[in-house]
């Protein structure tokens, strides 16, 4: 059985000499260690308490049976909150001793070289076409002031930038990808204080994404990504089963803090139409 940290903290006190009630260790590992003569009981009257006549006894059976060599260092892996699998598997022969997560970051893409840091480096992201970017330690990562990030909620948009160019004009843009979804992305974000485009869907589900996973955490920073031409996108190759299908989310996408998108939700409604970003994919 897999030891809790709560557990482990009681076994290290008995470990340490202490005697605790018998009612607070009622599972199949006490029983065992009772079993096995590494714990034993003390009753006085109706109340039994366990005690631990040899440590080192103790020390052996979690080594033989669970693979922890050593108590406290397995409580503070326990404890540790960015614990690595490579961490476990040291202190408990077991890289899954708690759920760790194997990859974290996002990915970023751009239209002409980015200048970034990266761990205190200096990292001058090139356009490669077919190829991205994994930023791992977000954390350390931050581009030059000047920069602009841009969110691209789509797959396809994000891998076929350059065929989206007449569209960004600006050349000091850094490409960010929404997926692999996670909460990475947001907290790199809400770290640094360069502007934040959004670059979605422009239907009912793409703007309420925007409003509750970036403009409420971004403000001012943060603003969507209108076309210019978007009134007859929309009218030539909007879909209006999507519209419909949207509808329970209007309510979501009233009252907006900008004009453009307001604008936008207006034409969304006048047309009752949504449209999807791919569109804008030159050649398609």
């Amino acid at each position: 059985m897999k030891i809790t940290a709560a557990l482990a903290r009681k076994l290290l006190r008995l470990a340490e000499g202490d005697t605790l009630p018998r009612s607070q260790l009622k599972n199949a590992l006490i029983d065992s260690l009772l079993e096995h003569g590494v714990f034993s009981l003390r009753s006085r009257g109706t109340q039994q308490s366990l005690f631990c006549p040899d440590a080192a006894a103790l020390q052996a059976y979690l080594d033989n049976h669970s693979g922890i060599a050593d108590l406290q260092r397995y409580i503070a892996a326990l404890d540790k909150e960015d614990l690595q699998r490579s961490e476990s598997v040291r202190v408990a022969s077991d890289s899954k001793l708690k759920p760790v997560r194997s990859f974290k970051g996002f990915l970023v893409n751009c239209l002409e070289p980015v200048i970034t840091r990266l761990n205190g480096v200096e990292l001058i992201l090139a356009p490669l076409p077919g190829a991205f970017t994994y930023i791992y330690d977000f954390e350390q990562f931050a581009p030059a002031e000047d920069v602009t990030i841009v969110g691209v909620e789509n797959g396809e948009n994000f891998r076929y930038l350059e065929r989206q160019r007449q569209l960004f004009p600006d050349n000091k843009l850094l490409f960010v990808s929404r997926y692999p979804q996670s909460c990475d992305l947001l907290r790199w974000l809400q770290g640094i204080s360069n502007p934040y485009l959004h670059y979605g869907d422009f239907d009912f589900s793409g703007i309420r994404i925007y409003l509750t996973e970036f403009k409420k955490s971004l403000h001012e920073r943060a603003e969507f990504f209108v076309p210019d031409g978007i009134e007859e996108l929309l009218r030539e190759y909007g879909n209006r089963s999507l519209y419909q299908r949207q509808l329970d989310q209007l309510a979501d996408v009233t009252c907006l803090p900008e004009p453009g998108l307001q604008r936008l939700v207006d034409l969304i409604c006048r047309e009752k139409k949504g449209l999807e970003q791919e569109i804008l994919i030159q050649g398609n």
